[in-house]
């Protein structure tokens, strides 16, 4: 019980943190949207700059405070407000309310105040008093002087009983109101020691973070301590509630001026939701607020979708931070909060049909390590199979739907062609994936060693990556065109380049290394004298690296041992030495290729036995007395290996998020 009241209480202090740290976004973005007249002058432009300047500074301030200081911060501004609000109350008591003539009628039209006088007046006295006391609380003051603050705060509503003159009331009120605030201004100044020691600490420990650290570090702790993507949501949700709110309020309003009773058709609804979504990005905030929103809706849909297909990679989840750096990547390269209503309600629409095509990619992503491990482990649960098959069935469907549909309303132009390109590029991803699927599935139903298993997957595999290198020449050349003449910027420049950097050089790059890999390991292969017939039953042995019986043939390495060849290339792709004993397999070229390899630089990563697809693999290589893969490892993701490696960078070797930065394109016109 004492524990769940602790974790209730922690919650309760993030919902504050997060909550009194909103105003302050709410300041920024008023600020930043506000308009100023610049012919008042010299002087007044100044002003007004100054002001602006101060009040980004304040709030910026406020907004990485630390939670202790963030809560005295409010509760001084509490007091400060309360006692504010107190004066105005007497003030506006004591100038325009007549308590002994006819009722008071607020603004609305509803009658808040009874017409009787005294109770009037006990009305009014319990709230500055509840306004006295919530002021002395929150400034923490002393007993004596907490009577005397009280007393000056309900010393106004006394001239009403005694029937005081109205310039002597007001008179009264503006004293009460000078010593309220003389006392706020000492209790403040008290509190200034305060804050220099806070600011001081503050100072001292972002300093000692950024030399220990650097900068990166030191804003991540903040951007996390703050927790300004929550800060952006509440933020967002929060402005789009209230201007939702008044914009139904105008058009329940004008609607029933005209004597319409529908307050709430199609035609409106749309309006409403359109109007909604063109305010909630009118601003570099807001713009990252909806961000936000998107990085929360993609957090939960990829942990719904692991779960649904049973994966339990934490690299996956990373689609809550993909998601939102790709719009708002795609917003700033377009300019969205500087176009015009229309054109940005036009130009959000495209960059969420981009947007959804890099989730779906992402989705894939996730799912073809899954796909692949059911089928290397020849799982025959149906149960385990069809989420991942469903899933799949999807990623290819969605595409062509959203193809076909933006064919259908749209011209062909830049935008639609990229859209297009991309949807095409997953469906052949995913075409790619179920082949493997496929021959992986078929290679277990048979219970035999499919020695061509490797070469198979290794074409369709490199079919898909050549497809994909294709299409990002043809991204490259569409979004030089669109830069060149539709809508050309310097971030559209800056992403262009890393496009060209990461899907392009890169890929081709791998592809060519994985290519001269694969033919190397061929090639040691095929020197190797082969044993077929009468000679391999002679054997009587087993493939010490799969434990499995010689069915058609087994290659000898020099030491004389017995191996099938696609289990002894697989293991000639992590080290060039015999699994049984360590003697070199491939001696004749072992100079020609170490002259190679440093001559370039090479310098091989470390390897890993569990990627042996047979039964048994690992084990064998453990017990033969395998050394560490470190020697002369050369990779292959695109064989029969299930590595991580290959699960998440084998088409493309790059992050998915890398191919949408570039290729979101303008167009004249639908």
């Amino acid at each position: 019980m004492a524990s769940a009241n602790v974790r209730i209480g922690q919650q309760a202090l993030t919902v504050l943190d997060v909550a009194f740290r909103v105003p302050c976004i709410f300041i920024i973005d008023a600020i930043f949207n506000s308009y100023y007249d610049p012919g008042s002058g010299w002087a007044g432009t100044a002003g007004k700059i100054l002001i602006r300047v101060m009040g980004i500074m304040v709030s910026s301030v406020v907004l990485v405070l630390s939670q202790k200081a963030l809560f005295k911060f409010y509760t001084l501004f509490f007091a400060v407000l309360l006692g504010v609000v107190a004066v105005l109350i007497n003030y506006y008591a004591i100038s325009h309310i007549d308590f002994y003539s006819a009722y008071y009628k607020a603004a609305l039209g509803f009658r808040l105040l009874p017409r009787n006088g005294p109770t009037l007046w006990l009305g009014v006295a319990v709230v500055q008093l509840l306004f006295g006391m919530g002021y002395v609380v929150l400034l923490n003051i002393q007993s004596v002087f907490a009577a005397l603050v009280v007393l000056d705060v309900m010393i106004p509503l006394w001239g009403l009983i005694i029937e005081l003159p109205v310039d002597v009331r007001q008179l009264i009120a503006v004293a009460s109101g000078l010593a309220l605030a003389l006392n706020t201004a000492v209790c403040l100044a008290l509190k200034l020691k305060w804050f220099y020691y806070s600011c001081r600490y503050v100072y001292l420990l972002v300093r000692h973070m950024y030399r220990i650290y650097g900068l990166q570090l030191l804003v991540e702790d903040t951007w996390k301590r703050i927790r300004f993507p929550d800060v952006l949501r509440v933020f967002w949700l929060t402005r789009m509630t209230a201007q939702a709110i008044i914009l139904v309020y105008v058009v329940k309003v004008v609607r029933h001026e005209s004597g319409e009773h529908s307050y709430l058709t199609w035609d409106v609804f749309w309006d409403l939701f359109s109007n909604l979504i063109i305010s909630g990005c009118d601003s570099t905030l807001t713009v990252l607020g909806m961000s936000a929103v998107i990085s929360s809706i993609a957090h939960y849909l990829g942990l719904s979708i692991l779960a649904f297909i049973g994966s339990t990679e934490e690299e996956d989840k990373r689609l809550g931070f993909v998601a939102p750096v790709l719009f708002f990547i795609l917003a700033l390269q377009t300019g969205l909060s500087g176009l015009d209503p229309e054109e940005r309600l036009v130009r959000l629409s495209r960059n969420m049909c981009l947007l959804l095509t890099a989730i779906l990619h992402f989705i894939h992503g996730m799912t073809d390590p899954v796909l692949m491990s059911l089928s290397a482990s020849h799982v025959s649960s149906f149960r385990r199979h069809f989420p991942v098959l469903l899933v799949s069935l999807c990623l290819f469907m969605l595409p062509v739907v959203l193809s076909y549909t933006l064919w259908h309303r749209y011209a062909l132009n830049t935008w639609l062609f990229a859209v297009t390109a991309f949807c095409v590029e997953l469906c052949l991803k995913v075409v790619v994936s179920l082949t493997v699927y496929g021959l992986f599935m078929v290679d277990g139903y048979y219970n035999v060693l499919w020695e061509k298993l490797d070469d198979y997957v290794y074409y369709v595999r490199s079919t898909g990556n050549v497809i994909e290198f294709v299409f990002g020449v043809i991204m490259f050349g569409n979004g030089a065109y669109t830069m060149m003449f539709e809508a050309g910027s310097k971030i559209r420049a800056c992403m262009m380049c890393l496009h060209a950097y990461f899907n392009i050089y890169l890929q081709a790059k791998n592809g060519w290394k994985t290519f001269i890999n694969r033919r190397t390991a061929v090639k040691k292969i095929n020197s190797l004298p082969e044993v077929k017939g009468g000679q391999l039953r002679d054997i009587e042995d087993v493939c010490a690296i799969c434990y499995q019986e010689f069915a058609t043939s087994a290659r000898i390495t020099p030491c004389q041992h017995y191996f099938h060849a696609l289990c002894l290339r697989k293991w000639l792709y992590i080290q060039d030495t015999c699994p049984m004993c360590h003697q070199k397999v491939y001696i004749e070229e072992e100079a020609q290729d170490r002259a190679h390899f440093n001559n370039n630089g090479y310098v091989a990563p470390g390897g890993d036995l569990g990627q042996f697809a047979e039964p048994g693999g690992a084990e064998a290589a453990a017990a033969a007395g395998g050394p560490e893969p470190e020697n002369e490892l050369l990779e292959d993701n695109d064989s029969i290996e299930y590595d991580e490696d290959e699960w998440g960078t084998e088409n493309g070797e790059t992050p998915i998020e890398e191919d949408y930065i570039n290729d979101d394109t303008d167009s004249n016109g639908d």
